[in-house]
Parts: C-alpha cells; sequence; structure tokens
C-alpha cells in the first residue's frame, strides 16, 4: 500500500459507497493505520491508497483511532477558523485553510455500526480535510488559488525528477547486468 500523490487522478474521482464492512475491509483499515502512522499523517482516506470507496481513518491528538465509513457531516458550526494544512498526498507544502470550528458527522465504524460524533479542534478538521478527499477534493482546492498553482507544479517536477531518477537507475542496473553477461 502506497500514497498517491497529487497529479494522480485516482484523487480527483467522487468515491463510492461502501456497501459492506468485510474482514477485508477491516485489514485495510489496519494498514492504513500502520501507513498514516509510518508517515506521521494523521488522517488518511480510501482515495489516498488508490481505493474509491468512501471512508477513511484518523487519530488527533487524542490518539484514539477511528474509522469513518460511509461518513455524511450533518452540520457544521457557523464560526470559522483557520489553520495550516498539509497533506500526505502534497508532502511538505502548507496553506492556511479555513473551515468550520465543529462539525457533527455520521457514520458508520470499523465494524460496520452506525454512530454519529459531534467534534471539534483538530478532529474536527481532519474529519473535513478526509471528507473532501472521498469528493475529489484536495485542501489546496480551498486555499489560494496562486498557492494550488503553485502547489500543482512542485508536484509536477518532483515527479518528473522521480522518474530521472527511476530511469537512471534503471540504466545503471541493465549497464551492471550487461558487464556482468559480458564476463
Amino acid at each position: 500500500m502506497e500514497i498517491l500523490t497529487l497529479g494522480n487522478p485516482i484523487l480527483r474521482q467522487k468515491s463510492e459507497p461502501v456497501t459492506e464492512v468485510t474482514p477485508e475491509l477491516e485489514k485495510t483499515f489496519e494498514e492504513m493505520f500502520d501507513l498514516m502512522i509510518e508517515t506521521n499523517g494523521v488522517g488518511l482516506a480510501a482515495p489516498q491508497v488508490g481505493i474509491l470507496q468512501r471512508f477513511f481513518v484518523c487519530m488527533a491528538d487524542d490518539d484514539v483511532k477511528r474509522v469513518f465509513v460511509n461518513p455524511q457531516i450533518i452540520e457544521t458550526s457557523s464560526e470559522l477558523v483557520e489553520y495550516e494544512e498539509g497533506c500526505l498526498s502534497i508532502p511538505k507544502l502548507y496553506e492556511k485553510i479555513v473551515r468550520p470550528v465543529e462539525v457533527t458527522v455520521q457514520a458508520l465504524n470499523e465494524k460496520g455500526k452506525p454512530f454519529t460524533l459531534k467534534a471539534d479542534g483538530l478532529l474536527a478538521r481532519i474529519i473535513q480535510h478526509e471528507y473532501d478527499h472521498l469528493d475529489g477534493l484536495l485542501y489546496i482546492d480551498r486555499g489560494d488559488p496562486e498557492f494550488k498553482a503553485k502547489a500543482e507544479e512542485t508536484m509536477r517536477r518532483r515527479e518528473e525528477r522521480r522518474l530521472q531518477k527511476e530511469k537512471a537507475k534503471a540504466a545503471k542496473a541493465a549497464k551492471i547486468a550487461a558487464k556482468k553477461a559480458g564476463k
């Protein structure tokens, strides 16, 4: 399992509802938690790992692992707050984003049981950020258009460099293999 980055078209697609929470899906939740923690994230949505289904995992500052399957934000506060956001799919780029202070969300948990949660602070922000992923939205879509353009260009250049390095590595491996074959 790996995290897709900006430029991958899957991140811009709308996810489909989950029809059933299966043991395989429960295993996916755990893999996503592992990956999220390993990469120092606080939330990870299914599209970010190439799964176009409506679920995400998160762990806010209370260290509680939470799974949201088929979430629906049913209420948001009128009070807004600005906070610097980042995203595992857009690494090392941060922007101040304005979002509601509180949200109320209905979803299924990791066992498929329905729940309603009223959240504020960091947890509310994470829920809104990950929820956006399920609709093909990224935090850069909610901020300054100039920052968005800069982020897209930065990610494009990063991908070009990554591909160049990969190509050089493959060429070097082929050269070594040819040398070995010639002996």
